[in-house]
């Protein structure tokens, strides 16, 4: 099953996008982070005020995903250009928990390579939390590899604990 990638235009789109993200981080990360720190991190990373300053502060671009056979919006992603070094930063892919499991991961992760090669970047970069383990297996996978471990004071006497992993251009 494949899927397409919607730019997220409008505001429409932006406050769909919103829901979406509460959507899917209330389902998974609890389990991971406890519901306070789910809540915490929505408000100040996923909301609509927190997607809208993204795009106007640090040009950052989103798209839902969507299966093409039957249109069903299956999750999002987004992220933006670090023109000083030449990356893309992979801030966000999420799926609904139902579609985990069907590729879709390795879709996004290829329309990033092709992304980095239309743009001549030269690497792309994520971060993931330490204890999500599903995510950390799919990255290795598609050739991605651990270049560093951080720990961000995010506010609220919360801490993202996080591996930054990357995938240099010539490896896409």
């Amino acid at each position: 099953m494949t899927i397409e990638f919607i730019p997220v235009k409008t505001p429409e789109d932006r406050a769909a996008l919103a829901a979406l993200a509460s959507e899917i981080w209330h389902e998974y990360w609890p389990a991971l982070i406890g519901e306070a720190q789910t809540d915490y991190m929505v408000e100040q990373f996923q909301s609509l005020p927190a997607i809208e300053r993204d795009i106007a502060e640090h040009a950052y671009e989103y798209w839902f995903l969507r299966a093409a056979d039957d249109d069903r919006i299956v999750g999002y992603t987004g992220g933006h250009v670090e023109s000083a070094t030449n990356r893309f930063f992979i801030s966000k892919i999420y799926l609904r928990a139902e579609e985990r499991g069907r590729g879709f991961a390795g879709q996004t992760i290829r329309f990033y390579e092709d992304l980095c090669r239309t743009r001549g970047l030269t690497t792309m970069y994520l971060t993931v939390n330490k204890h999500n383990d599903l995510a950390i297996r799919a990255y290795l996978a598609k050739g991605f590899e651990t270049i560093d471990s951080v720990e961000t004071d995010i506010g609220q006497g919360f801490v993202m604990d996080d591996y930054i992993m990357e995938k240099r251009a010539n490896e896409v």
